[in-house]
């Protein structure tokens, strides 16, 4: 491959979870800082919390985080390939932000090599407009089993000669066999393509290790581009995985009589959870993440029902945890319950589908907390959304993801307006609320005037603001910890 024009390079892990997604980010703040036009860009994620592009389709939302740190709109192509978990054993399919179609693991492990035009096809669509391309890699290339066919990790690396940076995460202990572990098990040909190697998550005086290093460059014969010590400041970014709202929650609230508990069921395929996290960051505000086999809290003031990829399953899965029976008690004692997207369609009197999109072809029994009924076809939307609170001119910014449509007497009461048009719906007494708009959180003033309804006075957050002042510490951290402009002269700047 001769087409790629920018100057390219690529993170990979040697593990999953070593802090790629949040590397890259800085990485991308960081060279945005000195002048340069950088693209994230990741072949393939498996990831059911996604974002909506400017250009109309969707990303895994750590690639709108990565964007956002390189000062660039969203784009389908950075993220050409988005697996999206139905099942045990299968997924969704996006590509290039468009539903392609649902596979099994095995059926996917067979079509991925189809796939690959598609993602060089963005990569290079990438590389024609910016000065420099920052790669992500998925998992790690040592699960050397999935090499065949591989467009992830090293098969995309390879594809392109792009020289690869392995990251070890010393956090979690072993990392000296982390590395050199990955460098053995390698073929002589994909070892070619590693330059060098970072360790992230590191506590205490990072000098201990110098040794360390040592042991790891003889092993691998990669250079150490640095230790980079844990950054703390991370909690305050978007969560990619809905356990790392865990990390966010444990704060004390400021002041107890005025301190808000949201309940969230963590329901089996949850999607699109972003919207906790501007409410994680109040500090007046306790996210209870509620793990399956546990009962929703009484104290809690609100239920927040989230997102979910497969909204029938994930229902059962709320009944089989006796949820149904705590979210009508709590509403029977008059609580709040706000339902987004999936949640939005089980708090409906029934939901359909017809199709059988989800599984079997069945209609069931919603939590009937609002007058709709739902029905699932195969059309999706898929589109950001500006709209006003209704009856109130308080602005919200989101966005709609989702397939189904939602029809009934509720709608005859909306809770948001777009466009004129009357959008979710509200129980007569104004305690139960459903909507398909993600993100509404973010918008200060509508967070304000939620949160403000339930007791609670939030006025010291922009969230936004602090989202891109962390990516700016984030970016000074890994300058001042790691050689970034040996980091540079790899990439090819």
């Amino acid at each position: 491959m001769t087409l790629k024009t920018a100057a390219c390079l690529m993170i990979q892990g040697a593990g999953s979870n070593v802090g790629k997604s949040v590397l890259v980010a800085g990485l991308c703040r960081h060279f945005a800082n000195q002048g340069l036009a950088v693209a994230p860009f990741k072949p393939q994620n498996m990831s059911n919390n996604a974002a909506v592009t400017d250009d109309g389709g969707e990303i895994g939302r750590a690639q709108a985080l990565q964007a956002r740190a390189a000062r660039l709109p969203a784009s389908v192509h950075m993220n050409p390939v988005l697996l999206k978990p139905e099942n045990e054993t299968g997924s969704q399919i996006i590509l290039q932000g468009k539903r392609y179609g649902s596979m099994r693991a095995r059926e996917y492990g067979s079509h991925k090599a189809a796939l690959l035009p598609h993602v060089l096809d963005s990569f290079h669509h990438l590389c024609a407009q910016a000065d420099l391309v920052i790669v992500e890699g998925a998992g790690s290339p040592a699960e050397i089993n999935l090499r065949a066919g591989d467009i992830a990790n090293m098969g995309f690396a390879s594809a392109v000669d792009v020289p690869v940076i392995m990251v070890g995460d010393i956090d979690r202990g072993g990392v000296i066999a982390a590395l050199a572990g990955t460098d053995l098990v390698l073929s002589p040909e994909d070892k070619k393509l590693i330059k060098g190697f970072i360790i992230n998550k590191f506590r205490g005086d990072t000098n201990l290790f110098s040794e360390g290093m040592t042991a790891i460059e003889s092993f691998t014969g990669w250079a150490g581009i640095g230790i980079l010590p844990y950054f703390d400041a991370a909690r305050f970014l978007p969560a990619e995985d809905i356990l790392d709202i865990d990390s966010k929650t444990a704060k004390a609230v400021t002041n107890a009589n005025k301190g808000l508990k949201i309940a969230v069921p963590m329901l089996r395929r949850i999607a699109n959870f972003d919207d906790l996290d501007p409410l994680a960051a109040e500090p007046d505000v306790e996210i209870a993440l509620i793990k399956p086999g546990a009962p929703i809290p009484a104290d809690c003031q609100l239920v927040l029902l989230p997102g979910s990829k497969a909204t029938i399953a994930d229902l059962r899965f709320l009944r089989d945890q006796g949820w149904d029976i705590d979210i009508i008690a709590h509403y029977r004692r008059g609580g709040h319950i706000l339902g987004l997207c999936g949640g939005y369609q089980m708090l409906g009197k029934t939901i359909s589908d017809p199709y059988g999109i989800e599984g079997a072809a069945e209609t069931v029994n919603g939590l009937g907390l609002l007058e709709i009924e739902t029905s699932l076809d195969h059309s999706k939307t898929l589109r950001q959304t500006n709209a006003v609170v209704m009856g109130r001119d308080i602005p919200v910014r989101g966005y709609e993801i989702h397939m189904g449509v939602s029809t009934g007497p509720g709608r005859d009461r909306p809770f948001l307006s777009i466009d004129g048009r009357g959008e979710g719906a509200i129980s007569p007494d104004g305690r139960v609320i459903g909507s398909y708009c993600h993100g509404l959180f973010t918008s200060n003033e509508f967070r304000r005037h939620y949160l403000g309804g339930l007791g609670v006075i939030s006025d010291r957050l922009d969230y936004d603001a602090q989202i891109d002042a962390v990516l700016d510490q984030l970016a000074s951290h890994m300058a001042d910890h790691l050689d970034l402009s040996a980091l540079g002269k790899i990439a090819g700047i």
